[in-house]
């Protein structure tokens, strides 16, 4: 079952395309996070999506949020992807090793299909989810309702 609004994040500790981990409970207390799931690494929609959030950053950090893009790529396959797309202002995170086990805790893992729903889930500073959706694998989420979720936050 997808994680709802008020359930705890789970935390985690994911390789990161720019080398080293990402933990979420290293943000708790500093910001709110954006973990946005995506299927697969070099598919079109994937590619719009992670773009979208690089265009937005300024955004972001407005509302005081760190944006992690996830799929069960492995880290080498994420490196290579950003540096396709020219990303270089948020942390592509590799769910790969155990295979989709972040996905799993989340509720978005397809086993049918190995790979995530793409999801996004705003996180705030407490480690609690306060806005999640998952969309259809072939739908841009577009960014307006993140921004919405986080300004209902309130800057928290």
């Amino acid at each position: 079952m997808t994680l709802q609004p008020g359930d705890d994040a789970p935390d985690f500790e994911l390789p990161s395309h720019r080398g080293g981990t990402v933990k979420l409970s290293d943000f708790h207390g500093k910001k709110n996070v954006v973990l946005a799931f995506h299927p697969l690494a070099f598919t079109p929609v994937c590619a719009d999506q992670m773009c979208s959030y690089e265009a937005d950053l300024a955004k972001f950090d407005a509302a005081d949020t760190a944006v992690f893009g996830i799929s069960i790529d492995p880290q080498p396959s994420k490196a290579a992807w950003a540096r396709e797309l020219g990303l270089r202002s948020f942390d592509l995170l590799s769910d790969n090793h155990p295979y989709g086990e972040v996905a799993k805790k989340y509720g978005v893992f397809r086993e049918k299909e190995g790979f995530a729903d793409r999801s996004v889930f705003v996180i705030d500073g407490s480690g609690t989810v306060r806005w999640s959706k998952v969309y259809d694998v072939p739908q841009h989420p577009g960014n307006e309702e993140i921004f919405e979720a986080l300004a209902a936050l309130g800057g928290s």
